[in-house]
């Protein structure tokens, strides 16, 4: 759908939904912290969508913008909401929810967006003008969602997926997955340059983007 396009116009509808997607994701977590007892992210006013108190020069912009060039998709991320799992009320169960709510938060990011496509092509042809770029960025907003839903789901900490897995196993099997912690991010590394990375998550990005396009009926 966006092969049409030239760069600066995949970058003009990519911006929006790409923000969206990665700074909702990290409020989530600082927003479920604090129900859940931890103010932190609150004290510290990143319980905000204002993108400047998130905002990380390379994965919030040079990252996204790298990849709209050259794959055509966009990828990135805020600077982390800092929780402080010790003043959570029950840590371990409570850890496990607060992770959970950042590939949540793009779950439902992307059924709005298929939502906001599904209305603007319901709009009149005298509506192409706002039409169209609702549909390209809803489009995108769809496939960055659950983009990273599944990749952050990927049971490696400190992917939000590994503390899951980490809160909801036995101790001695979450003690040995929470040690992987300092090297997760080579091993994501790696996964990514060998090509398998892409090979573990593209078919569940299909398969999610796919069911819902067909749930909203694109």
């Amino acid at each position: 759908m966006l092969q049409h396009l030239s760069t600066i116009q995949i970058i003009a509808v990519a911006i929006l939904p790409t923000l969206f997607a990665i700074i909702v994701h990290e409020v989530a977590h600082g927003w479920v912290a604090k129900q859940l007892g931890d103010h932190t992210a609150d004290m510290l006013g990143r319980l905000t969508l204002n993108p400047i108190k998130h905002i990380d020069p390379v994965g919030t912009l040079l990252v996204p913008i790298i990849m709209i060039v050259t794959l055509g998709i966009a990828f990135g991320w805020a600077k982390p909401v800092p929780i402080d799992y010790r003043n959570l009320r029950n840590p371990k169960r409570d850890m496990v929810l607060v992770a959970a709510a950042g590939p949540a938060s793009n779950l439902l990011m992307a059924l709005a967006w298929a939502l906001i496509a599904k209305g603007a092509m319901l709009l009149p042809a005298s509506m192409l003008f706002a039409s169209q770029p609702l549909i390209y960025m809803g489009s995108i907003g769809i496939l960055i969602n659950v983009l990273l839903m599944v990749f952050n789901l990927i049971p490696l900490p400190p992917l939000d997926g590994g503390r899951v897995a980490v809160g909801l196993l036995p101790s001695n099997l979450s003690y040995s997955l929470s040690k992987l912690e300092p090297y997760g991010l080579f091993i994501i590394l790696a996964l990514f340059a060998t090509g398998f990375l892409s090979k573990l998550i593209w078919p569940a990005i299909s398969l999610v983007s796919g069911a819902i396009q067909a749930l909203i009926g694109l």
